[in-house]
């Protein structure tokens, strides 16, 4: 089982800030989980939320932003111990930090429209050339895997799944051509662990930061562990 970073580590660092992401790194950890957005000049950006108020503390949009207006966001404006200024990163700064990690799952936060989820994955797709192998590109939002399936992109992907549907995900995530299905904690159970096994899907959960619980997910053979608090972890597993 992997043991996996979300947003970087954010119980430990600013999420989704390439401080966080080398935090990470300088753990020893190889494999992450992150959110990519496309803001208003078409660049990829490393962010959960559509709004900026919650981690930097200002209210904006971050759609309507550029790329060089991300330097004047910090993200690590609420998190008390970290010390240096962490603006919004890019997707490329980001793999900058991750160029040998073993284990990346990219998730594209939901789009509107089917051409912007063609707009966005084409851009993206490009940009994770060089990790092809070690990326999944995930997502909750079905444009985005219709698009992968259409284009019969290369990159691995993976259905996120916060609804209780049961084995049905599982069926989605086939019909889709997924590789990975990632549940979330509250709805995972064994059986659903063993059905998606069977259907040749690798499992992540997320997001896991209890050590009890995380063990017994190990011991009913989960791919990887999704958790904000990835040295905890390490140290209790």
């Amino acid at each position: 089982m992997q043991i996996i970073g979300h947003r970087g580590a954010r119980g430990e660092a600013p999420e989704n800030t390439l401080g966080g992401f080398q935090y990470l790194r300088d753990l020893g950890i190889r494999a992450v989980e992150f959110d990519v957005r496309q803001i208003a000049d078409d660049a990829l950006v490393v962010i959960h939320d559509d709004n900026l108020l919650r981690t930097t503390g200002i209210e904006q949009n971050i759609y309507t932003c550029i790329q060089t207006d991300l330097i004047r966001f910090n993200q690590a404006q609420h998190f008390q111990t970290w010390q240096q200024i962490e603006p919004t990163p890019t997707l490329q700064q980001t793999l900058n930090i991750l160029n040998d990690f073993e284990h990346i799952e990219v998730e594209v936060k939901a789009v509107a429209t089917q051409h912007e989820a063609e707009k966005l994955l084409a851009v993206l797709q490009q940009q994770l050339q060089p990790f092809a192998q070690h990326i999944t590109i995930t997502s909750f939002d079905l444009k985005i895997l219709q698009a992968l399936q259409q284009q019969q992109s290369p990159f691995k992907r993976g259905l996120l799944v916060e609804f209780p549907f049961g084995a049905h995900a599982i069926d989605v995530a086939v019909q889709y051509g997924c590789s990975r299905i990632g549940w979330k904690d509250s709805l995972t159970t064994e059986a659903l662990i063993l059905s998606s096994h069977q259907a040749g899907l690798a499992v992540s959960v997320w997001t896991v930061n209890a050590v009890e619980r995380a063990k017994q997910l190990q011991d009913w053979g989960i791919d990887g562990l999704i958790t904000d608090y990835p040295k905890h972890m390490l140290a209790a597993l």
